[in-house]
Order: structure tokens, then C-alpha cells, then sequence
């Protein structure tokens, strides 16, 4: 048996070309009405000609619901392959078209010479009836949805729809296959978090050994742009908190910005329950951090603890699978996002140095420059970076914290409704008809114009905003993070100053580890309580616990408001505390959930015996 897809392949039942003991199997489940599974057809029978002994091509039925057509086509083939030629009455199914009446069906029979009283007996049989009913229970365990739906060597095949692309997949050279293993990775939702840990020991691996002296020396190295007398130099560290975190933070900004016109934060009922439990989270760390360092040198740094690490705590929370309830993760990151925020506005207010006044009116400028754009229906991307740019510039020079240029730049980059699916796809349907089968889009006018259409219209699809976000996400999460991790966790943990009962390193460890769960806790208990908000009948407390307590990963947010607060060794201790309390948080928010959605499981579950 060749595991072709959840349900396998049926040697003893299913209909295929090929030879069964084939170890890539190719699954097509069809529409004998459908346009588009006769066109994917005509494809895959090409491929099998070609690849002839190497693959094996399963055909399933899985006629669309309410279509007596699809039905009775389907039921045919059935039939017809009862006597042995399923593939001759396939092939003039698909070549008859959309329609098919009791008479059509009896024509095709005749004309692939089927004994006629047997075929007609065994359209209402039971076994056409069991083997239909037994394809479409089969289709619901791989998950099938639509007609036409493809299986390429167990994986459910999204590609385009053309010989070359479907070649690729199933032949599966090294490309092919380095790339998918990269979709895989890079859409595993815990990737980017892992990544993190990898940069941070690697961080600390090379800090404390004997290249710490390089680590240091490339850290400060000095690169600059010059222009005539003009130069304007950071250092490495510099250019990657200042310049390349930037980016991180126009991403941040653009998914606000939709979560507050049309997300989780969009509807005042829904967004109530994240915005006490971040506004919670945000304050108690503060106060416990305010409550050891009140009057010392340290307490200017009462903002680092009050950030959430969404990378991390939702990469844990998707480890934990199904253990976490969905509603309880869509609460976590419209937090976190609240979070995001409120983070923001504290570097902006409280984490800038020495402001100047003229660099400011600049950074103004830029600011109506880009509101005048939006108010103008300007959607092209190229003017708002081409400001943002030179925003950062001014708002780097004013003393304000330079990455505020990028959320200030995501804000004003202007959103718009997306057009609608339905009215795309019947685009792309006309202007795909205006194309001869033969056409060449590169060197055909007509044929070029058409891609040229549906590549615009596919964009309407989106607003601006995720188009940005979808380009510059990966760089973000897969590189400016980790190399932001790798440059400011180099912590010297031998011979270091590093004390656990320190007033900062201890105000950062508890607002992190008790302040978080305690606040965000707190704060939606009381709206609960007074008929504010609801909470999802999914989400156990324990639970709800359990997830304030992995909202205590700080890491990427409490780092970057650590090095605007400190400075020197004091810097490195509070980096460390970070560190620790982070990981503390984590370990008893995961340990939390685990236990709170065994227990869940196991009240649910029926008694056995």
C-alpha cells in the first residue's frame, strides 16, 4: 500500500495508471462538471504519459454537493469500471463537458462498448453507492474542500496549475526540495523564536570565550555614509538597534494598524478583554520595578519589564498545539499587540535623549507630507518609504528614538478595503478566456496585457500595508531579530557584576515573572467581573494564568528599552535579568498549560470500562 495522502492508496479499490508498487503517488480528487479539474487532468495525464513506470496516478471522485450532474457522471465512471474501462468512460466524461443526463450517460456507454443492462444496474447499485460514499469519507480525512484538490507524494499541493510547476513537485529535485523545506520552516510558526535562542547562545557562547575581544571589536566598528564634508557614522550595534530595527518596528506598526481597523482591536467589545489585560501588564511590572528602585540611579529603567515578546510567546503557545485553546491565542496576540503599543509609547515619551528642536519641525514635515499623500489616495509604496527614510533621518537627529520613524511611517502608509474574491477570480476567468491555449505571455501583446491584469487585480486583493509587511516579515523575523539578539545578548557571565538581589535586576526579574501574570490576570478578572468584557467559555483561569505567565517573555521589547536606559555593566546585568526572567516565565507559563490542558482533556474525556 502507498501512502499517497491521510487516507492512502486502495490498490484493491481505487482506480489508477501506473504501477501500484510506485513510491510517488499522485491523488487527484474531481468534478466530472468542473472546467478546472478537466484542465488539471489533461496535465497530470501528460505527466504520467512522461513519467510512465515511475508514478502511479490515483483518480478519486468528489462531485460537488447539490450537482445531480456531477452525481451521475461520477456514479458512471463508477460503473464503467466495474467492467473494467473506468479510464475510457473518464476520458469521455471529461470530454463530454458540464451537463450529463440519464440519455448521455447511456450514449457514452455505448460508445466505449459497455454491456449496457450491466452498466445500468450497477449505476444504482450498492457497491457504486458504497465505493462514491467511501471516496468522499476518504476526501474528508485528507482534508478536501473543493474540486479540483491535488496530492503530490503525501502533501496537499497548492502550486500553480501548470505542467512544469506540477512536474517539479513530482519529480522533486534538490531545488524543489530545498525550498520546500524552507516554506516549511519559515511558516512554522515557532521558527523565528527558535532562531532567537539560537542567535542569543550563540551570543553568549562567543562572548564568553576566547573570541569575547572580536565579538567587542566588530560590535563598535564604525561604518559610515559620507557625501562631500558630510558623514554621518554609527557604529555596527548602532545601525542594527537604530537603522535595521526600524524595520521590526514599521512591521509592528502595520499589523497595530490593522488590528485596529479591521482585527481583534476594530470591535470595542472584543478588543476590551486584551486592552485591560495589556494596559495590566504593562503597569504591575512597572510598579513592582518602581518598588525596589524608587529614589535609586536605576529607576529610570521601570519600562523594561513591561514588554511581551510576541515572537516567543506565541511560538511557545504553538508548540503547546492543541493543549491552547484558539481563542485563547487570538487573545494572546491581540495583547501582545496592545503590548506593542504601549512599549512604543513609552520609548517615545520617557527613552529619548536630549531633544532638538529644528531636526523635529523636519520630521513634522514628513509627517504632512505622507498624510497629504493618503489624503490623496496615493497607494503606490515607493513615496511613504522614500519619506520614511528621510523621516528617520530627522527623527534620529531630534533625539527621539530613531525606530519611532518606522511606526509613524507604518501609520500613515494608507489603508484601503480589499477588493473582493469573488469578483477577482470572475476577472481573472474573462481575461484567462481572451488567452488561446497556445499563447506565450512574454512575446503575445494580448496574452501579456491579460497577466498584466490579473497581476493588478490579484494585488487589489490586499491593502498596501500587507504587501510591505509580506516582503520585509521574513527578513525581519529571520534576520534583523536574530542578528539584534546576537549583537546585545553577549553578556560576560564570568567576572561579571551580575547580582540577582540587585534593585534593577531584581525589579526586572519579578515585574517579569509576577508582575506580568499578575497584572494581565488581575486586570481582566476585574473587567469580567464588572460585565466589561467576556471571556471566551474555551479558556479555563488556569489556562488564562498560564498564558499571562509566557506573556513574561520580555526578550526582543526589554532588551531594546534596556539599552535606552542603561549603559556600561549595569547594561550587561539588566540584559542578564531579561535573560533569566524571561526564561523563568516561560518555563512556568508552558509547565502551566501543559497541566491546564491535561486536566481540560481529561474532564472532557468519556470514562472508559
Amino acid at each position: 500500500m502507498i501512502h499517497g495522502n491521510e487516507a492512502g492508496f486502495h490498490i484493491d479499490r481505487d482506480f489508477y495508471l501506473g504501477e501500484p508498487d510506485c513510491q510517488r503517488a499522485v491523488f487527484l480528487y474531481g468534478d466530472y462538471t468542473s472546467d478546472a479539474c478537466r484542465r488539471l487532468r489533461d496535465i497530470l495525464r501528460r505527466i504520467a504519459d512522461r513519467q510512465e513506470g515511475r508514478i502511479v496516478y490515483i483518480y478519486r471522485q468528489y462531485p460537488q454537493p447539490e450537482n445531480s450532474d456531477a452525481d451521475r457522471a461520477a456514479r458512471a465512471a463508477i460503473a464503467a469500471g466495474e467492467q473494467g474501462k473506468f479510464w475510457e468512460m473518464h476520458q469521455v466524461l471529461f470530454r463530454r463537458g458540464e451537463s450529463f443526463s440519464a440519455d448521455n450517460i447511456g450514449a457514452l456507454a455505448e460508445e466505449i462498448g459497455l454491456d449496457i443492462a450491466t452498466f445500468d444496474a450497477a449505476l444504482s447499485s450498492g457497491s457504486v453507492e458504497a465505493h462514491l460514499t467511501e471516496d468522499r469519507e476518504l476526501a474528508r480525512l485528507a482534508g478536501v474542500t473543493r474540486t479540483p484538490t491535488l496530492f503530490i507524494a503525501g502533501e496537499p499541493y497548492l502550486g500553480a496549475w501548470d505542467e512544469l510547476s506540477i512536474m517539479d513537485a513530482v519529480e522533486q529535485p534538490l531545488g524543489f526540495r530545498v525550498e520546500r523545506a524552507s516554506q516549511r520552516f519559515f511558516g512554522w510558526a515557532a521558527s523565528g523564536g527558535l532562531l532567537l535562542v539560537l542567535a542569543t547562545l550563540a551570543a553568549l557562547a562567543v562572548a564568553n570565550t576566547g573570541l569575547h575581544e572580536v565579538y567587542e571589536t566588530l560590535r563598535t566598528t564604525m561604518f559610515a555614509f559620507e557625501f562631500g564634508e558630510a558623514r554621518f557614522a554609527l557604529s555596527l550595534e548602532a545601525w542594527i538597534n537604530d537603522g535595521l530595527m526600524t524595520i521590526f518596528f514599521l512591521i509592528v506598526g502595520i499589523e497595530i494598524k490593522r488590528e485596529m481597523v479591521s482585527g481583534e482591536l476594530s470591535d470595542l467589545s472584543s478588543a476590551l478583554l486584551p486592552i485591560f489585560g495589556a494596559l495590566g501588564g504593562m503597569v504591575m511590572p512597572a510598579l513592582i520595578y518602581i518598588a525596589f528602585n524608587l529614589g535609586g540611579p536605576a529607576a529610570h529603567g521601570w519600562g523594561i519589564p513591561m514588554a511581551t515578546d510576541i515572537a516567543f510567546t506565541l511560538g511557545l503557545m504553538a508548540l503547546l498545539g492543541r493543549r491552547v485553546p484558539n481563542s485563547l491565542k487570538i487573545f494572546v496576540a491581540a495583547l501582545a499587540i496592545a503590548d506593542d503599543l504601549g512599549a512604543i509609547v513609552v520609548i517615545a515619551l520617557f527613552y529619548g535623549h536630549g531633544l532638538h528642536f529644528m531636526p523635529m519641525l523636519g520630521a513634522l514635515g514628513c509627517i504632512v507630507a505622507m498624510a497629504l499623500l493618503g489624503r490623496a489616495r496615493i497607494y503606490a509604496l515607493a513615496p511613504y518609504l522614500g519619506l520614511g527614510l528621510v523621516l528617520w533621518v530627522f527623527v534620529h537627529a531630534s533625539g527621539l528614538h530613531a525606530t519611532l520613524a518606522g511606526v509613524l511611517t507604518a501609520m500613515l502608509i494608507p489603508a484601503r478595503r480589499p477588493a473582493k474574491v469573488q469578483e477577482v477570480a470572475a476577472q481573472a476567468t474573462v481575461l484567462a478566456d481572451t488567452i488561446g491555449p497556445d499563447s506565450d505571455p512574454v512575446h503575445d501583446t494580448i496574452a501579456d496585457h491579460a497577466v498584466k491584469a490579473m497581476e493588478h487585480a490579484i494585488t487589489r486583493l490586499r491593502e498596501p500595508g500587507y504587501h510591505l509587511q509580506h516582503a520585509l516579515e521574513n527578513w525581519t523575523n529571520f534576520l534583523i531579530l536574530p542578528l539584534f539578539a546576537f549583537f546585545n545578548t553577549g553578556v560576560l557571565l564570568t567576572g561579571s557584576t551580575f547580582s540577582p538581589f540587585a534593585p534593577e535586576t531584581l525589579g526586572v526579574m519579578l515585574g517579569l515573572i509576577i508582575g506580568k501574570p499578575l497584572g494581565i490576570v488581575a486586570a481582566c478578572w476585574i473587567a469580567v467581573r464588572a460585565g466589561w468584557a467576556n471571556l471566551s467559555s474555551e479558556i479555563s483561569w488556569s489556562q488564562f494564568v498560564g498564558a499571562g505567565c509566557l506573556a513574561g517573555v520580555g526578550f526582543t521589547m526589554s532588551i531594546f528599552i534596556a539599552n535606552a536606559a542603561f549603559e556600561g555593566t549595569q547594561l550587561g546585568a539588566v540584559k542578564l535579568a531579561v535573560l533569566l526572567g524571561s526564561l523563568m516565565s516561560a518555563i512556568i507559563g508552558a509547565t502551566l498549560l501543559l497541566l491546564a490542558g491535561t486536566s481540560t482533556s481529561s474532564a472532557i474525556s468519556p470514562p472508559r470500562g
